[in-house]
């Protein structure tokens, strides 16, 4: 058995790509824009996914044809639309100074860790008081067995919803889990109500 690596340059050579050459840190912030504006989201840009499956060419220069044919605009769209959330991004730069960095700074170790830790105290005591049922949070030892803490004698794990989003659910998990979403105006919580009520 042997282990090679492929460069991404390597890879775009290979495929006879353009290889595009970004200055430091360039392609992090454009990604970022990108992101919060959906500029390359399939409603812009297609699924990508399907279009390279209906493609049956075989060259990097009939993809781009075949694409631009398929889609005419959405190269011009998804860069403007990143355009327009740079320019946003520009202005926001210029009121980041020490102050706000620290701050910020402040705001993740002191808020963010705290109130995140105790988000499993809130949702535990919350679901107890629907069921009139005792609380409590799990120790290490059952902190290592997957629980979070107990509602009653029901031993739960309490999970972000992006647990489910990210296939995570193929672990094995013994208690019922309380699902989590954070919004601006507080905590959406899912969970079975049959794991309370018996």
């Amino acid at each position: 058995m042997i282990k090679k690596k492929i460069k991404n340059e390597e890879v775009a050579e290979l495929s006879n790509a353009t290889i595009y050459h970004f200055p430091k840190y360039t392609t992090m912030i454009v990604n970022l824009a990108n992101g919060t504006a959906q500029a390359t989201r399939p409603k812009v840009v297609g699924q990508m996914s399907e279009l390279i499956q209906e493609f049956d060419g075989s060259s990097l220069e009939e993809w781009i044809d075949w694409y631009s044919s398929k889609k005419p605009t959405a190269i011009a769209d998804a860069t403007r639309k990143i355009s327009a959330l740079m320019a946003e991004i520009r202005k926001a730069i210029e009121l980041i100074d020490d102050e706000l960095i620290e701050n910020w700074v402040k705001d993740l170790v002191y808020n963010k860790t705290y109130c995140g830790l105790k988000v499993q105290q809130a949702i535990l005591r919350y679901v107890a008081d629907l069921y009139n049922q005792d609380w409590s949070l799990a120790n290490k030892e059952e902190e290592s067995k997957g629980i979070d803490g107990y509602i009653g004698d029901v031993p739960v794990q309490i999970k972000a919803d992006t647990y489910k989003q990210k296939g995570l659910l193929n672990e094995i998990i013994e208690a019922p889990i309380i699902f989590y979403e954070k919004k601006k105006d507080g905590l959406n919580i899912e969970f079975d109500p049959e794991n309370f009520t018996k």
